[in-house]
């Protein structure tokens, strides 16, 4: 056969490969990414749409005299917010956050607002984000998130203590939206790692709600404070799909499709294997939870549904080519739907018969299997030395590593010290 008969041949096998590509990539739907995981129960989801109004009050001048509640106003006593933290009050090292005791949920808050497009200093957080810059309890993370998390740490940390001392019987909880859901995810784990300077607080008494969440973490720190943070995505919500740097995005934003259309077509051509290979590539942390409400092939919203799990494996990693992907980062796209989720629930589990004290165990026991499950599978990937360089990792190739050649640490290394094997043989946290 003459060359010039093979060149059409050639053309019709690309065109053909290229639609095969369009036609999977346009059919891929946010519901695509947990149609394997199981249902949320209202009790584990009953908190998300009030912390979501908690972080809508932030945005509030007086609460005393709010201008944008919504329907049926934030249900925060103004009288329960301790204290409230601007950007004059930080030099703008960190989003504006408020502490709230909540009295009647016996639980201390520390919410975060999201990125204040008009603020340089939200910007120079996201920009301070080099490859190996910094490592955190055998993971990486995001840099200028964990650094606003340790400023946050340290200025309220006698302040938790104090309340949390006072109020013995009361939780702890961060809560934040976008930019300020990787800073709360971040500071949950540095308030794990400094229990003792809350008062020896238990670790089942600190909690996280990452709300429209950042890529803030490696993968196995996502699946090792499953236990700590919970995740809240809404759909399509293209923040916790996209792994490129947090700061490219946001240099793009005004032409943000261009840019997810561009990262949809490289992550296609990446095998997800390799994906979760690269030890620092960032990932949404935590738990999983994921408010479905569209369906492919049908018009409209339809009654929520909340997804939960603690994947590896499809953990958010394609971008989805949707016309919501930015209208479900907003929080008050979240609140709403959560609210309605969360009612729909409430309104199913008045037929079942199990006491809530009965159901609140079996959920306690399979969120824990689920979580060892997927701690058992970061440790089968056999991570190779996390200086590796990848092409395909979130960071820049660029950017160096600060471990020193002959000091790297392995995955299997991390597993033996932050691991121990109990009596059936499971592998869990050592204590």
């Amino acid at each position: 056969m003459s060359l010039a008969c093979c060149v059409p041949i050639l053309e019709c096998v690309y065109c053909l490969a290229c639609v095969r590509w369009a036609w999977k990539r346009c059919l891929h739907s946010g519901s695509h990414d947990s149609e394997t995981w199981g249902l949320a129960t209202a009790d584990e989801f009953r908190p998300v749409p009030h912390f979501c109004r908690l972080i809508l009050s932030i945005y509030e001048d007086d609460l005393n005299h709010p201008q944008w509640a919504p329907p049926g106003g934030y249900g925060i006593n103004p009288q329960w917010v301790h204290h409230r933290r601007s950007y004059e009050h930080d030099q703008g090292d960190a989003p504006t956050y408020l502490v709230y005791i909540d009295h009647e949920n016996h639980d201390v808050a520390l919410a975060i607002r999201g990125m204040n497009m008009v603020n340089e200093s939200d910007y120079a957080v996201l920009l301070d984000n080099r490859l190996g810059e910094r490592q955190f309890d055998g993971g990486y993370v995001h840099n200028g998130l964990l650094k606003v998390a340790e400023r946050v740490f340290e200025s309220e940390c006698e302040t938790l203590k104090d309340i949390l001392e006072r109020h013995s019987n009361y939780s702890l909880t961060f809560a934040g939206h976008s930019l300020g859901s990787g800073v709360a995810a971040l500071l949950a784990m540095v308030a794990v790692q400094n229990r003792a300077r809350l008062g020896n607080l238990e670790r089942q008494r600190i909690r996280c709600f990452s709300i429209a969440p950042a890529r803030c973490v490696s993968l196995n720190l996502a699946v090792r404070y499953a236990d700590v943070i919970n995740s809240v995505v809404l759909q399509d919500d293209f923040l916790p799909r996209t792994a490129t740097p947090l700061e490219d995005i946001f240099k793009s934003l005004f032409c943000l499709p261009c840019l997810l259309c561009v990262r949809c077509m490289i992550d296609t051509c990446i095998p997800e294997n390799a994906m979760l290979r690269d030890p620092r590539r960032l990932y949404a942390p935590g738990r999983l939870y994921h408010i479905v409400e569209r369906r492919p092939f049908r018009c409209g919203r339809y009654p929520p549904v909340v997804k939960t799990a603690v994947p590896v494996d499809g953990r958010f990693e394609r971008i989805v080519l949707s016309c919501n992907a930015t209208s479900d980062h907003a929080i008050i796209w979240i609140e709403r739907e959560a609210q309605r989720a969360l009612d729909i629930m409430l309104e199913k589990e008045k037929t079942m018969e199990i006491p809530p004290s009965q159901r609140m165990d079996q959920e306690r026991r399979a969120h824990a299997e689920e979580q060892q499950v997927a701690i058992q599978r970061v440790a089968d990937l056999s991570m190779p030395d996390t200086y590796t360089t990848y092409r395909y990792g979130t960071f820049d190739d660029n950017s160096i590593c600060v471990e020193s050649e002959g000091t790297s640490v392995t995955w299997d290394k991390f597993i033996t010290t932050a691991f121990e094997t109990d009596e059936s043989g499971k592998l869990v946290p050592r204590k």
